[in-house]
C-alpha cells in the first residue's frame, strides 16, 4: 500500500501547476524577443526540442538548476520568470502582446546593423508623431 501511495504522491509532484505554465510563458516571451527559435533554445540549454516545447508550455516542471541554465542562456535573472505571477494573473497574451513579440522576434531576425537602426529611428519618429 505504501508503494502506490508513493506513486501516487510522486505523479501529483511531477503535474504542472499554474505556476509552471506562467514561468514557461515568461520563458517564451523573452525567447521570442531575443529572435531564437525552440530549436535554437533547445540546443543552447542541452534539451531536445520536444523538452524545451513541454517547458515553454508547462507540461514539463523545470528543475531550479535548469532554470538557472535557461536564465544565464535569455540573459535574465532568475526572479524574471516569477514577475507578474499572482492568483489573478491573467496567462494568456493580448493581441497588443503578441504583437510586440512578434516585432520584436522580426527585428531580431533582421541581419544588416544599418537596416535595424533605420527601423529604430523611423519607430521612434512615428512614436513622436503620435505623442
Amino acid at each position: 500500500m505504501n508503494a502506490i501511495a508513493s506513486d501516487d504522491e510522486n505523479k501529483r509532484a511531477n503535474r504542472a501547476t499554474d505556476t509552471d505554465r506562467y514561468v514557461g510563458q515568461r520563458i517564451r516571451e523573452r525567447r521570442i524577443m531575443l529572435g531564437f527559435s525552440q530549436q535554437q533554445m533547445a540546443d543552447l540549454i542541452g534539451v531536445t526540442y520536444q523538452q524545451a516545447h513541454k517547458y515553454e508550455r508547462g507540461i514539463n516542471r523545470i528543475s531550479a538548476g535548469r532554470l538557472y541554465e535557461i536564465s544565464q542562456v535569455l540573459g535574465v535573472p532568475v526572479n524574471y520568470f516569477y514577475e507578474g505571477l499572482n492568483g489573478n494573473q491573467e496567462t494568456e497574451l493580448n493581441a497588443r502582446q503578441r504583437m510586440c513579440l512578434e516585432l520584436a522576434r522580426n527585428f531580431a531576425s533582421i541581419k544588416h546593423e544599418k537596416h535595424q537602426e533605420a527601423l529604430s529611428h523611423m519607430a521612434r519618429a512615428l512614436a513622436d508623431q503620435a505623442a
